[in-house]
């Protein structure tokens, strides 16, 4: 299964605005991914109220993943958003 292992990189992790750009950017891929927090705990990463109960922290590691076909490019760009500071766009 392809995934990708990524360092949040807003300052306020995935919370409020980063969830939501995150969460809608996942629902437009058209992939099913899923969002594992480093303690484990997995998440549909097209729910913004999955995303948000994870309450991942800047500079946390997370994993995304999916084995749907167009995988891999779904995560290499939600991988790039995760790497992104979203609070300054």
């Amino acid at each position: 299964m392809p995934e990708r292992t990524v360092t949040i990189a807003s300052s306020v992790g995935l919370h409020a605005r980063p969830a939501s750009l995150f969460s809608q950017a996942a629902a437009k891929t058209g992939v099913p991914v899923t969002l594992t927090s480093a303690a484990g705990k997995s998440v549909n990463a097209a729910s913004i109220l999955g995303v948000l109960s994870l309450g991942i922290g800047h500079g946390e590691e997370v994993v995304l993943s999916s084995d749907a076909e167009g995988a891999d490019a779904a995560l290499d760009e939600l991988a790039t958003l995760l790497g992104t500071d979203l609070d300054k766009e």
